[in-house]
């Protein structure tokens, strides 16, 4: 809502009153005709305090100097009492004064009368007259407001104990003087107070229509500028398997300027139910975030009285977001991004009151706590975090509680000199750097997570790596890297195999606790260079193009860290070893490879003596445009990357090369639609033996063949918005960093440039977004497709009709994916939204009608400023 309450019409106000008359004799003298508004004159008037007032225009006094009138933007200050309006007249015998606006010359009524007294809300009026020693007043068409809804008064008296009396007034959520669409309490008689407006009779107005059925002989309505608690009325809805539903019914909390709080929830006429609590919280250049708790219970409508399909499904979600002022502790850094719950409920639930389309698609949680500062005067940087990752679809979960990073900030030269004199020796260039890691893990699948044992489970290291590196530069063109790399792992549980000899074979995996430590080292270096190729075009619109090539080569060798010696690897124990038709086949369609790691991760491999190479590949374009000009030109990329990449390892006794991928980007239409793409080809046979493939050490082009396509991805996504979106988006980062917004505003901005599709603005005439996907795979035996094509937008019908869309094509199943579509209409102070799933699991449709003022309907908290400009149009 408005900051402020805007009163100034583009016509004259239905309201305005003529019934206060200026009597006085208009035989003046103009003491000042030069503009005052930023002069202070003060007069004595016998009052305990003086009048201070300016004016823009021009500053009148009668013959005798009694009266004054004050032209054009006039200002007075008298103790705690403020005083805008066009025009102003002070009779300082009887202390009275007298304050209206003007018409212009298009007979609109300007400058209306804007009294404030000290921490009250400003008080809009069409005339008023006060009287200084006995701080009574009377006004006519009034306007203020009070908490989240405004009052509206024909006539309005105020005595000397700051208590006003109102005559046919509107207790209203909307700040319009004459509202068109409206929902209010009108008021016959009433008394305002600091705290409260007391009401001798009202009843309840919509649309100026009275419904006089919800009359009230006594009304009490609070009145303040502190964030108020109120209830939270539902929405009604019909949903295809839950039946009808009362939704976000609940209660707000305001707690305070740091605090606020909504619990609401979500009943099915089938039985099941959802609760939703959110907490906001946010203290001006430290911090800011929220808290939210969902549960719901779904019951299938299907289910038998009596048996296991009868019950309810519980399921919960909790969500934690938490931002750290930058200002706050410079050096330091928190910060949280959680997201967790049980599996099924974002299938079951209606996610929080509403079925959002981004959440029903959703197949992973995952969740972040991060901590980071600088250690010993900014020689080491330290972070920590705890995270966690969720698959909805196999309901595995992946947990780090904590894991943490120290390592120097820079690395080090060990044999240059702060009093070095002219460029670094090779020698000189060697550095070195150092980094400790320790994590905490646990997989596992998401029964287990809250069982018996389950600390057990968890798997801790520690990882020490200590880089050493050297670059030089060879006959100006080639960049050479070299250097060597050593790391060790501790842990304290490692892992023992056995074979269980049943039918089909098996093995079986024990964890050993115990203290353990491993380690790997590795030599590497490589060359790498830039090549530059350029076209130039003398007809046409093409001038020139350049490729940049980017090819490098590189090299690494580390010793077998499977040798026995060692003792990092074993054998699985138990294996048949007699040559019986039992063992022959273990060997060689079970185990292939007898042995393994002792360690869960970490830890070196088999020898490797490899090349590696690697191809970047970059095409730009220069054009004329068309412009008046031929000299004007503009650079377009035509390939963002073309890249290419593959090995050779000379150690390995079979499959030396691997598999060569590939990947590019590339945009269209002034970078509106990008093109990604990649995938893999295996120079290598593949064989089948027993359903499952297995590559053999034969190349594809000795049976006269390409290298096989392995895989291959394809996506564009494209976006076309009106201007006026990016504008907004620009504006809201910015009211991001206000420290005068409540947390709810900020957590709603958050929500909405993360999800912009989610939210309408009528202010945006359309959007449109799109997305397409390929992917295609083959092991060599069997391929498989995906194609999905996915869009959403809005558009307006007119300035206060939007339509909005959600939807996309499998064109492999060859059905039209789950979607949704949804009418608003922008009603000033109310909101109306009618959402449709036509067809799928959600089928549904919800009406929803709100008032935006939080104390009569739906609170929606919006702080606004206590000022108000008396001179806008």
């Amino acid at each position: 809502m408005s900051a402020a309450l805007n009163l100034a019409a583009q016509q004259t106000p239905s309201r305005l009153n003529t019934s206060i008359t200026d009597t006085i004799k208009t035989d003046s003298v103009k003491r000042d005709t030069a503009g005052m508004d930023s002069v202070s004159v003060k007069t004595a008037t016998g009052l305990n305090s003086e009048i201070k007032y300016t004016a823009e225009d021009s500053i009148k006094f009668s013959i005798d100097g009694s009266i004054i009138y004050l032209y054009g933007k006039g200002r007075i200050y008298y103790e705690d009492l403020e005083l805008d309006a066009d025009y102003i007249r002070i009779e300082q015998k009887s202390k009275m004064l007298f304050a209206s606006g003007k018409k212009d010359k298009y007979s609109v009524y300007r400058g209306r009368p804007i009294f404030k007294q000290g921490s009250d809300a400003p008080v809009t009026t069409d005339s008023l007259i006060f009287n200084f020693e006995t701080k009574k007043g009377k006004a006519f068409g009034t306007a203020t407001s009070a908490d989240e809804g405004y009052i509206q008064a024909r006539q309005f008296k105020k005595n000397e104990f700051n208590e006003g009396f109102l005559k046919d007034g509107i207790y209203s959520t909307c700040s319009l003087p004459e509202p068109y669409t409206h929902f209010g309490i009108h008021i016959d008689k009433g008394i305002i107070t600091e705290k409260q407006v007391i009401a001798k009779s009202a009843y309840l107005e919509i649309e100026h229509i009275p419904i006089y059925f919800a009359y009230l002989p006594f009304g009490f309505f609070p009145k303040t500028n502190k964030r108020s608690s109120g209830f939270r009325f539902p929405t009604f809805g019909e949903d295809a398997t839950r039946g009808f539903y009362m939704q976000g019914i609940g209660w707000y909390l305001g707690i305070n300027d740091y605090w606020d709080a909504d619990i609401t929830g979500t009943l099915y006429s089938k039985g099941s139910y959802d609760i939703s609590t959110v907490g906001r919280y946010k203290k001006n250049y430290k911090y800011n975030g929220s808290l939210t708790f969902n549960y719901a219970s779904t019951k299938d409508p299907n289910g038998i009285e009596g048996t296991p399909s009868n019950r309810a499904s519980k399921d919960f979600r909790v969500s934690w977001h938490h931002t750290q002022d930058q200002a706050a502790r410079p050096g330091s850094n928190f910060g949280a991004s959680v997201d967790f719950g049980t599996s099924a409920y974002n299938t079951n639930s209606r996610v929080g009151g509403t079925y959002n389309y981004g959440s029903l698609v959703q197949n992973t949680m995952s969740s972040s706590i991060n901590y980071s500062t600088n250690l010993f005067d900014g020689l080491f940087n330290f972070s920590t975090s705890l995270s966690h990752r969720q698959d909805l679809t196999s309901k595995t979960v992946n947990l780090t509680l904590p894991q943490f990073n120290l390592g120097l900030t820079q690395q080090i030269n060990p044999f240059d000199s702060k009093d070095r004199v002219g460029e670094q020796k090779w020698y000189q260039k060697i550095s070195f750097n150092y980094s400790l890691a320790g994590e905490n893990t646990f997989n596992g699948q998401e029964s287990d997570l809250f069982s018996k044992g389950t600390l057990s489970k968890f798997q801790n290291s520690f990882r020490h790596a200590i880089p050493v590196n050297l670059t030089l530069n060879v006959l100006k063109v080639l960049q050479f890297n070299t250097g060597v790399n050593y790391n060790e792992l501790w842990t304290f549980q490692t892992l023992r195999k056995r074979f269980d000899p049943t039918v089909s074979g098996s093995v079986k995996t024990d964890t050993v606790q115990g203290f353990a430590r491993n380690y790997n080292y590795s030599l590497t270096g490589g060359f790498s260079t830039k090549l530059y190729g350029k076209v130039n075009f003398k007809k046409g619109n093409l001038v020139a193009l350049r490729h940049v090539m980017s090819p490098s080569v590189n090299f690494s060798y580390s010793p077998d860290f499977t040798d026995p010696k060692f003792g990092f690897y074993r054998e699985i124990a138990g294996l048949p070893i007699d040559n019986t038709d039992y063992a022959d086949s273990i060997r060689k369609f079970v185990i292939r490879d007898p042995r393994y790691s002792i360690f869960q991760s970490g830890g070196g491999g088999p020898r490797q003596a490899s090349i590696g190479f690697s191809l970047d590949n970059n095409i730009d374009a220069k054009k004329r445009t068309k412009s008046d000009t031929s000299a004007s030109t503009e650079n377009v990329s035509i390939i963002q990357g073309l890249n290419f990449r593959g090995n050779y390892n000379f150690a390995a006794d079979s499959l030396k090369l691997s598999p060569i991928s590939f990947s590019g980007r590339t945009a269209f239409f002034k970078q509106k639609i990008g093109l990604n793409f990649g995938g893999t080809f295996d120079p290598y046979q593949v064989v089948n033996i027993n359903g499952s493939p297995y590559r053999i050490n034969r190349f594809t082009f000795k049976d006269g063949k390409l290298a096989r396509l392995t895989n291959f991805n394809l996506s564009t996504d494209f976006s076309f918005n009106s201007a006026a979106l990016a504008k907004r988006n620009e504006e809201l980062r910015k009211k991001q960093d206000d420290p005068n917004i409540s947390p709810a505003q900020q957590q709603d901005i958050r929500s909405i440039l993360m999800n912009p599709n989610y939210y309408v603005d009528f202010n945006v005439p359309w959007n449109f977004s799109a997305s397409y996907s390929f992917n295609y795979s083959n092991n060599g035996i069997t391929s498989t497709i995906t194609n999905t094509l996915n869009f959403n937008g809005d558009f307006s019908l007119t300035q206060k009709w939007k339509i909005q869309f959600n939807s996309g094509y499998d064109f492999r199943s060859k059905k039209i994916s789950q979607s949704q579509f949804s009418i608003n209409r922008d009603l000033h102070c109310w909101d109306m939204a009618v959402s449709w799933i036509p067809f799928g699991t959600y089928k549904s449709y919800n009406i929803n009608i709100r008032v935006r003022a939080s104390i009569l309907q739906d609170l929606k908290l919006s702080r606004r400023s206590a000022s108000i400009n008396p001179y806008a149009d």
